[in-house]
């Protein structure tokens, strides 16, 4: 049996933990967390991605968890209603297109893996290639070997610079940052997403269904100082300072946010790599080809990168060589469509401008007056649908296919 370790439990590393078992390896995941990691933002379902939940069966149980998002109202600094969006529209969301809060996902995913070795509190400090395996040193554990070793550990994946050191650094910035933390309940409405626009800044705040609390996100350009930087202290200062003296709700939520149990800021960037694969060693999800969050896409990304990963791995009987290679065949004029969005979302997310922002808010508040409504909605979204759709994806493997 092929034994493979992945480095990172979010998304896409339990996803492809799943399919591997599924298909006969024997997949150890290795997280840094202490535990599952409960917090996050909103993400989106598209397209190839909804398919290969469908194919895992778990349709239902992502469902259940729908963010069940209505509206979404931007307001001045006085908290005055300037324009009001249906949520769907908001998120570029059509058809089976659903939403779910990042935590909720991990935890169905969670669930199917119940029988999958999962190691916590632990993380990789080196990569030694053996004769047709991969020695592994880590900070807690003892030295291990496994067959294979897949890094879906993120933007700033450790196995990505324990086995990809000689490239140079892959990140790509947008100019841009962006922090998310959860805030007490009464800052946001039911269901209900609160925004407020100004030259170069974002704020809003949010409050799913059946949701004890309410998630803050900022989006602001910025510098590259701060990238990198993991100091949580020094990232909420940056926050401060770069939203000090901003009206509505932003002092209120900047004082919360020092009592916020999971505070989250990083820039907003891309991983641009020419592969994804060294020897034993590949990245999927963030690590190899991170489309930032401005790309709504980096779930949906992650989902099928684990699928076509091993159903590729699944179908070369196990071969590193004809497996990477096959997933980076089917997967990368996928990952390029979807890169594609973050440019020209992020221009849309953060105005650079008073007169842009005045712009946007009647053309908002004219849509559903204007005839040919449904198609300019359709206009809008299209771009993502497309790119969401961007593969053909291979067919299961028979399982198991490894010994």
């Amino acid at each position: 049996m092929t034994d493979v370790l992945i480095s990172g439990a979010g998304v896409a590393g339990t996803a492809l933990a799943w399919w591997l078992r599924r298909y006969g390896f024997r997949p150890t995941v290795v997280e840094r967390a202490p535990a599952p990691r409960d917090g996050g933002y909103k993400v989106d379902i598209r397209g190839a991605a909804w398919a290969v939940i469908d194919r895992m069966g778990l349709r239902e149980q992502v469902r259940r968890h729908d963010t069940g998002m209505r509206l979404a109202h931007f307001v001045d600094a006085d908290g005055n209603r300037l324009a009001t969006m249906d949520a769907q529209l908001f998120g570029g969301r059509l058809g089976d297109d659903v939403e779910i809060m990042r935590g909720d996902l991990a935890r169905v995913l969670a669930e199917a893996t119940a029988d999958v070795e999962y190691v916590f509190d632990d993380s990789i400090v080196r990569l030694t290639p053996t004769d047709g395996g991969v020695e592994v040193d880590f900070a807690r554990s003892p030295r291990r070997r496994f067959d294979l070793v897949i890094g879906a550990d993120g933007l700033h994946s450790t196995v990505r610079r324990l086995a990809f050191s000689h490239e140079e650094s892959p990140l790509r910035s947008l100019g841009h940052h962006i922090a998310i933390f959860p805030v007490p309940g009464r800052f946001g409405l039911d269901r209900t997403e609160l925004m407020h626009v100004t030259p170069g800044r974002s704020v809003g705040v949010y409050r799913t269904a059946g949701a004890p609390d309410a998630r803050a996100l900022f989006l602001f350009r910025s510098p590259a100082r701060g990238d990198g930087d993991r100091d949580v202290a020094a990232q909420q200062a940056l926050l401060a300072e770069a939203f000090a003296g901003q009206g509505w709700q932003v002092p209120r939520l900047l004082e919360a946010m020092r009592d916020a149990p999971d505070f989250y800021l990083d820039s907003i960037s891309q991983v641009r790599m020419r592969r994804w694969s060294a020897g034993r060693v590949a990245l999927v999800g963030d690590a190899a080809y991170a489309p930032s969050p401005a790309s709504g896409q980096g779930t949906s990304l992650g989902l099928v990168g684990a699928y076509v990963l091993a159903t590729a791995l699944a179908d070369a009987g196990g071969d590193p060589a004809v497996g990477f290679a096959d997933y980076e065949r089917r997967m990368r004029p996928f990952v390029e469509a979807n890169q594609r969005l973050a440019d020209r979302n992020l221009r849309g997310m953060v105005l650079g401008s008073t007169a842009q922002i005045r712009f946007q808010l009647l053309m908002l508040r004219l849509m559903p007056h204007l005839p040919g409504r449904d198609r300019m909605i359709g206009r809008v979204a299209e771009p993502i649908r497309r790119a969401a759709n961007a593969i053909t994806l291979p067919d299961p493997a028979p399982a198991p296919r490894c010994a």
